[in-house]
């Protein structure tokens, strides 16, 4: 471009504003896809025909490997993408599913830039037409100047995705919500799920570290993938339990209670498949005991001055680890509390009062029916 001075404006110069915006405010935007889609809006602004936007980035999580948002310029929408680990997307300068995304949109070459380092997040433009040098130098400007507020939406990420890992959703959402001072928690209501294996010590004295490490992560896939496919969240894998809530978020808690007995049920269905596998393996089974239980508990931080643990305390959790304790001697797999038992038109098995060790008053215990 020449002005009418005959001076050739740089490329930097022209893409003012959004460089502007990604220095002094990009950095605030909610997430990434926000990120591109502003983005892209900006450098359009800017005279850069766009007809669409990728942009990738490497994810510290169990499951996914890499993410991918994609952006067209015509509705401003954006959609995601998911690589999944091991064997999820190809690195290289642009993924392949956002780059075959970006050919589908409007055909021809795909602009393609890593902002940052080598294998940092990665960002890719298509237009109506073929870029020009100026506007190739354009994209590679805002890729360079993009780096700095991916790399703090990185950093987000992997906060959030670690904390998630580690304490689960609702609880991970607690602890970035609050201080960190273990005077902090709240009093919920919730249906409890208290599960664990049987014979663990002896199938850890008869099995190498890593055949009993393979069992337990199996046991945990079970149980756990059953209470998240209801909207439950495990708090804490204590040795080879599992410790788990259904928070009642409205009166009657009768939708929490539905959602624990469920997820027992579910889980029961999954343990009962893999201990079909392990038997044609020439493996012992993994016998279990589950207990559910309605109350309230103190959800919150607990732990020295320097060295806190959010977790779940009181009456309720107690008991639901005593009613597991019944399972073995009352031959059922998954026992339910009267408390529970109450809120729910599910058919159970009334198995009479139960005295618990460490509880005051005897428990009115339920059962599944057996399947």
């Amino acid at each position: 471009m020449t002005n009418t001075a005959g001076f050739r404006h740089h490329p930097a110069m022209q893409l003012a504003p959004t460089l502007a915006w990604l220095v002094d405010a990009a950095s605030d935007v909610s997430g990434a896809d926000r990120l591109l889609a502003e983005l892209g809006a900006h450098l359009i602004a800017d005279g850069v025909p766009l007809a669409a936007g990728a942009l990738t980035l490497e994810v510290p999580d169990p499951l996914i490997a890499k993410r991918t948002w994609l952006w067209r310029a015509e509705n401003g929408h954006v959609i995601e993408a998911l690589g999944f680990a091991p064997g999820g997307l190809a690195p290289g300068p642009a993924n392949d599913a956002g780059r075959r995304w970006l050919r589908g949109i409007a055909g021809g070459d795909v602009h393609e830039d890593i902002a940052g380092r080598s294998g940092g997040p990665q960002l890719g433009w298509i237009g109506p037409r073929p870029f020009t040098t100026d506007e190739i130098e354009q994209l590679r400007q805002a890729a360079r100047f993009a780096a700095t507020p991916l790399a703090v939406l990185a950093a987000r990420a992997t906060l959030r995705a670690t904390l998630d890992a580690y304490l689960g959703k609702r609880s991970a959402e607690r602890v970035l919500a609050a201080p960190l001072r273990r005077d902090l928690g709240e009093t919920i209501q919730a249906a409890l799920l208290y599960a664990d294996l049987r014979n663990f010590t002896t199938l850890s004295e008869t099995h190498p570290p890593a055949a009993v490490i393979a069992a337990l992560d199996a046991w945990f896939d079970r149980i756990a993938g059953a209470v998240h496919a209801f909207g439950g969240e495990v708090l804490k894998f204590i040795g080879d339990g599992v410790l788990a809530i259904f928070p009642v978020v409205e009166a009657p808690p009768r939708r929490a209670c539905d959602a624990a007995l469920r997820a027992a049920r579910a889980a029961e269905a999954g343990m009962a498949y893999l201990n079909a596998e392990r038997g044609a393996q020439g493996l012992p089974p993994l016998e279990f005991g589950t207990a559910l239980h309605l109350g309230e508990m103190l959800w919150g931080n607990i732990g020295a001055a320097n060295r806190l643990d959010f977790t779940a305390i009181g009456t309720a959790v107690n008991l639901a680890s005593r009613l597991e304790g019944l399972c073995k001697p009352l031959g059922r797999t998954v026992l339910v509390s009267g408390a529970l038992a109450a809120e729910t038109e599910m058919p159970l098995i009334a198995l009479g009062a139960h005295s618990l060790r460490g509880i005051a008053a005897p428990c009115e215990v339920f059962a599944l029916p057996e399947t």
